[in-house]
């Protein structure tokens, strides 16, 4: 008990930015794990049609979660991690999301008749249950995140997922279909709820309509830059499902979730930069900004130039063995959806930026203008190519979407990369890739235990080569350990 009383105060003296940044990157990784694992599970016992279900229900999901929240969750986020009068806007927020409530629950009972794979799975009404605990949780886990306990939020997913992830395995087991992924998807968000109702600071209170106001002119612009996200994460699921079947709905998500591991760090970053840059410009302190964006590109590409490479390789064995012989046919997809993620690595870490630094009209007209050329491509790529098509549309929009929010940013901005960090990442990924096939060409993988180790072997040999090749990276881990007190570090 005093090893992890003392472990926890030198964890407490660590730099809050890398602080919350270990903590959410734990809680991500634990989260990370736990839904691969479930999704694993439920691809080898419900296959790809069931899966391709509950994506669509995930994705209709997201839209009538967008209405209902009208781009408010980021605006009061915005205006509370300012620190003036935190309650009166957290009040306005919340009685202006209960009003969008309503509206989006009505819109969706409106359009429900035209909704594939809602009706025949029976999943109408469990929709809108989701809708009521997704706004509760939203509520919540904003005057949380306002109020920088970035923590405690990331603790909340945490369980969020377990919970899901439990009950919809129970679901699976004794034998329900894609009801009992909708029933655990809903629990966990009840959990989080319960979580987050114990550490929330701000309370209702009077308000006016200057703090309506000042939400709105905000929000208005963070709505339609989400909208356009939202067609970035969910056309293509739609217009899958519209033209082609669940199935390939199942295959194309799969693939795409297994893909995001190389990305998963940006979200890392996201949820811990996003507050301290709005606080670092309203200060007018643009160099911390800068050094903050470059730092986390770097360490977000640290993982996707290995999980690329490893991918490209063996991008047949992971579908098979990971998730069944039925979605084997998506190792194509799953190839051009890895340079996605580099994509998305950038776009997410910019448009962080352009929102939190007060520019979401400017964002938004970045964002509408790659979700439109999203759409076109999906519906002209989609009949000719299928999934594939989807994919390239993807990953073509999701460029240029990087490429324009660059091109803004810089005039505010200087950013950039740390060229010498990187050029060390991909030379050892070469290394790591040399290795890796070697290995293969010797003990081809058969079984899902060599799978493992080769992953297992690769990934090691990368690591010890980035911390031997590069000094900045092997530094920052350093002191970190330093700061931590740990044993054998000088």
């Amino acid at each position: 008990m005093i090893f992890l009383r003392k472990l926890l105060s030198d964890f407490m003296t660590i730099n809050p930015i890398q602080r919350q940044a270990l903590l959410s990157f734990g809680s991500l990784l634990a989260v990370t794990g736990f839904g691969y694992i479930a999704t694993f599970y439920f691809a080898h016992f419900l296959g790809p049609a069931v899966l391709g279900a509950y994506f669509l229900f995930l994705a209709y999901y997201g839209i009538f979660d967008l209405i209902g929240d009208g781009g408010l969750g980021g605006a009061a986020v915005k205006r509370i991690s300012e620190g003036k009068e935190q309650n009166e806007f957290f009040t306005a927020f919340f009685i202006m999301r209960m009003v969008l409530l309503c509206l989006s629950i009505a819109v969706f009972i409106i359009f429900s008749p035209y909704l594939a794979g809602l009706e025949n799975n029976g999943l109408i009404y469990w929709l809108i249950i989701a809708l009521i605990a997704g706004t509760l949780a939203s509520v919540a886990g904003t005057n949380l995140y306002g109020t920088a306990q970035v923590g405690i939020m990331q603790v909340s997913n945490l369980f969020n997922t377990i919970a899901k992830n439990l009950v919809q395995i129970l679901a699976v087991f004794v034998g329900c279909s894609v009801g009992g992924l909708v029933a655990g998807f809903i629990a966990g968000m009840i959990v989080a709820i319960v979580i987050d109702l114990k550490f929330i600071r701000l309370s209702l209170t009077h308000c006016n309509l200057s703090h309506f106001k000042g939400l709105f002119s905000f929000s208005i612009w963070t709505f339609l830059s989400s909208g356009g996200l939202l067609i970035f994460n969910y056309a293509d699921t739609i217009l899958i499902g519209l033209l082609m079947t669940e199935a390939d709905v199942g295959i194309y998500r799969v693939a795409f979730q297994l893909t995001s591991a190389a990305s998963f760090l940006v979200t890392a970053f996201h949820v811990v930069l996003y507050p301290r840059i709005s606080n670092w410009h309203a200060e007018k302190q643009f160099h911390l900004i800068e050094y903050a964006l470059a730092r986390a590109i770097t360490y977000s590409l640290f993982l996707a130039i290995p999980v690329i490479a490893g991918g490209i390789i063996l991008s047949d064995k992971l579908l098979y063995f990971f998730y069944g012989a039925a979605f084997e046919s998506g190792a194509p997809i799953l190839i051009i959806l890895l340079f996605v993620q580099v994509a998305n690595i950038f776009m997410y870490l910019q448009t962080t930026c352009l929102n939190a630094m007060d520019m979401p009209r400017i964002s938004f007209y970045i964002t509408a203008a790659s979700a439109i050329m999203n759409i076109i491509l999906n519906i002209l790529l989609i009949p000719v190519w299928g999934i594939s098509g989807a994919a390239i549309a993807m990953l073509v929009t999701m460029s240029m979407n990087a490429v324009l929010a660059y091109g803004i940013l810089r005039s505010s901005l200087h950013v950039r990369v740390d060229l010498r960090s990187v050029i060390n990442l991909i030379i050892s990924a070469f290394i790591m890739v040399a290795f890796l096939l070697a290995y293969t060409t010797v003990l081809p993988v058969q079984t899902f235990i060599g799978l493992i180790l080769v992953l297992a072997f690769s990934a090691v040999i990368y690591f010890c080569a980035v911390l031997g090749i590069d000094r900045t990276i092997r530094n920052d881990l350093k002191e970190l350990l330093v700061t931590m007190h740990l044993p054998g570090i000088p």
